[in-house]
């Protein structure tokens, strides 16, 4: 069972799929034929049905060119002392000139 927040957060996520489905001029039966699922099954993941499986999310996300988008969700959180020594690293390189 989904609470108000997580239903809201699925419709949200539904109407920018249908969105983005609309900006590509893809028909519903085209669609969800090329991610291999039922127009009634597309129109649940457009309207924020959460039985809808995460493996056809990722199929749609991947059709629409959007799958590194996927990726971010739980990103692992980056490391500041790497970041840090990433930057000193930059720093202290010096730029080779061509010479004349």
């Amino acid at each position: 069972m989904v609470n108000i927040k997580e239903n809201e957060t699925l419709k949200n996520l539904g109407k920018r799929l249908k969105n983005a489905r609309l900006e590509i001029n893809d028909p519903q039966k085209e669609f969800a034929f090329r991610i291999g699922v039922s127009i009634p099954t597309l129109y649940k993941m457009e309207q924020g049905n959460p039985s809808v499986s995460i493996g056809t999310w990722m199929k749609a996300l991947s059709m629409l060119g959007k799958l590194d988008d996927f990726d971010k969700l739980i990103a692992p959180n980056e490391s500041l002392f790497e970041r840090y020594d990433a930057l000193e690293k930059t720093k202290n390189r010096q730029r080779v000139r061509k010479q004349k």
